[in-house]
């Protein structure tokens, strides 16, 4: 006679017939359907209420500085490329006047008259230095008010919001 070899289940044959086993034992439970209170429902509507709020005001005041800088931005552009302009003439008259100067003083035909030249160069040069410095300043000035303006304003803003 042969025997026949006893067939061992599959691991999650044997856990599926277990747990079957274990539940047979118990007796079935429904579990009532659960009513949120209306105060705790009230209580979630209100938070999402709040976090909707406080995301729009994040949204709004990250498009408001974004906004404030493009424009500070632009500002602080337009104002460089004013003094540049006028560093840059004021550069060009400087080396045209040196110019002008030597090739006067190259034409004169003695030593007083070339002291002389040199007197005249040398006082109209300062004031025409001095022109130009407070030029620029005021530009430099105006362009640091223009720019820091807006920024200023912002952060007043912002702090009469949060008081």
């Amino acid at each position: 006679m042969v025997e026949a070899t006893p067939v061992t289940p599959s691991p999650k044959k044997a856990a599926k017939a277990a747990t079957n086993a274990f539940e047979s034992t118990f007796p079935k439970m429904d579990m009532p359907s659960l009513e949120v209170p209306a105060a705790v429902r009230e209580m979630a509507e209100k938070s999402v209420q709040s976090a909707r709020e406080a995301y729009e005001k994040m949204k709004a005041s990250a498009e408001e500085t974004t906004d404030l800088l493009e424009d500070t931005y632009t500002t602080a552009s337009k104002g460089v490329t004013e003094y540049n302009t006028v560093a840059l003439e004021s550069l060009r008259s400087n080396v045209n006047a040196a110019f002008d100067y030597m090739s006067a003083l190259m034409g004169t035909k003695s030593v007083s008259e070339a002291v002389e030249l040199s007197t005249g160069h040398m006082r109209k040069q300062f004031d025409v230095l001095s022109a130009q410095a407070k030029e620029l300043s005021t530009i430099a000035q105006k362009v640091a008010t223009e720019t820091a303006e807006p920024i200023k304003a912002s952060v007043e803003k912002n702090i009469k919001k949060s008081a």
